[in-house]
């Protein structure tokens, strides 16, 4: 049963990051009073725009698909318009080995699961005998469940259902890395075969890759931002939670230095390294300190180069096979000709590499693929040394609910236990999750 909610005072959430938003804009679409508190100047959390002189970019590229139905609702709440926001392509999967096409693979407009099929069976650079493994490893997805206690490795998966190792780097690693930002021989098999099916198993505009036309921080942060502020709800940036308060295994409120804010309901919507700090304090939450700590991260690498305004990619978004850079994306589609991203996800040897020597070994790369290009005009590394939880074998044991043992506390964010790796879509149904329970209404 729903602990009863007592709303004489707002519902306080620390973190606007999407979870945040998400709880916060479902708090007050139900009119329940709600106190938003962000640490940083700007919402967005680690999905936002940054500035760097000049140069406007994303805090990273982060993959989107039709099948999020909880963030594009979210985002049509507060007014964004999904078709001017987002330029809507079937899923293309092409990857360059060297400056020639080691694959391509093209999702057509069919009813699920038959895109699936037809892309495989068209797809270039997948032998007869690939093709076949691949539709039996698609089969087995859209049909099979692995309970979390039971998981394995992708690789170990892949391995057990007789997946070639051509197949296996062309197609399902590439894949995992970009869904689950985590290497494959130690990710979550149950949380892949998720994925998957989530993607190809329902309706065929699930797969299709959903291009942003704008900086992030104009998908939601400033219009989630906007729509709380018209509805009375309160906003502080810039104000760092720097405890919280509880008694008698009860929430009463947070510290903001010796500023005390009075709550009884609170939401931690920050990352799991900042509500560990928060909760360690409080012996009730040892326990739950622990789980969070035991979540494990991954890192994400973006390096942004500015090149003439005519250098382009034939597809929006492209991978490298045997390369440190994993993905290429266009952001000309963003209103940004000329320039481009490369992304490194998960953990790997650019981790030691200097800010320095990886922009020029990537920068090097791309002109192996792309010889006709001319030398970038800038260049601007981003790192996210914690960008997601670790989606290992066994994660979602580990992964917290919403509800804490302290009466009020609860937690958002893609690290709950969603079902769900660390994408927009986790961290936006974990804050409705959170606040629908906090209210006593179904999860919906």
């Amino acid at each position: 049963m729903p602990e009863p909610s007592r709303h004489d005072t707002p519902v306080v959430i620390v973190g606007s990051g999407w979870a945040g938003l998400a709880a916060a804009i479902e708090l007050t679409r139900r009119q329940i009073p709600v106190h938003l508190i962000e640490a940083a100047r700007q919402p967005g959390g680690r999905a936002r725009t940054v500035r760097s002189g000049n140069l406007v970019v994303d805090n990273g590229q982060h993959l989107m698909i039709g099948a999020y139905q909880s963030m594009l609702k979210l985002m049509e709440q507060v007014g964004v318009d999904i078709d001017a926001a987002f330029e809507r392509l079937p899923l293309t999967l092409k990857l360059l080995n060297g400056n020639s096409t080691s694959l391509l693979l093209k999702t057509p407009r069919l009813p699920a699961p038959w895109h699936l099929l037809a892309a495989i069976l068209t797809a270039h650079g997948l032998s007869a005998a690939e093709q076949i493994k691949a539709l039996r490893f698609g089969r087995y997805v859209l049909k099979q469940t692995r309970p979390a206690d039971t998981d394995i490795s992708v690789l170990a998966l892949l391995h057990s259902r007789a997946q070639s190792p051509g197949l296996i780097r062309k197609l399902w690693e590439p894949l995992c890395i970009a869904t689950l930002n985590t290497p494959i021989d130690i990710a979550s098999a149950h949380l892949f075969v998720k994925v998957l099916g989530t993607a190809f198993g329902n309706h065929q505009q699930h797969a299709d890759l959903l291009i942003p036309r704008r900086e992030l921080s104009d998908l939601l942060p400033r219009p989630g931002i906007a729509y709380l502020e018209r509805h009375g709800a309160q906003v502080e940036l810039g104000q760092r939670v720097t405890s919280l308060a509880i008694e008698d295994d009860r929430v009463c409120g947070v510290h903001i230095g010796k500023r005390h804010i009075e709550c009884s309901q609170l939401i931690l919507a920050t990352p799991p390294i900042i509500s560990r700090r928060l909760i360690s304090r409080h012996s009730v939450l040892n326990p739950l300190a622990q789980q969070l700590s035991e979540l494990g991260n991954e890192p994400v690498a973006t390096l942004y180069l500015q090149y003439s305004e005519d250098t382009r990619l034939d597809v929006p978004i492209l991978g490298l096979e045997n390369k440190l850079g994993q993905w290429v994306f266009d952001r000309r589609v963003c209103g940004q000709p000329g320039l481009i991203a490369v992304v490194i996800s998960a953990r790997g040897e650019h981790c030691a590499l200097t800010a320095d020597a990886l922009a020029d070994r990537l920068v090097n790369e791309l002109a192996t693929c792309f010889p006709h290009w001319p030398v970038p005009e800038k260049k601007l590394l981003l790192r996210e040394k914690r960008a997601t939880f670790c989606s290992r074998v066994g994660i979602d044991v580990i992964r917290p609910d919403n509800r804490t043992a302290v009466q009020g506390l609860w937690l958002a964010g893609d690290y709950t236990n969603t079902g769900l790796p660390a994408t927009l879509e986790s961290a936006v149904r974990s804050g409705n999750v959170c606040a629908r329970t906090m209210t006593g209404q179904s999860a919906e």
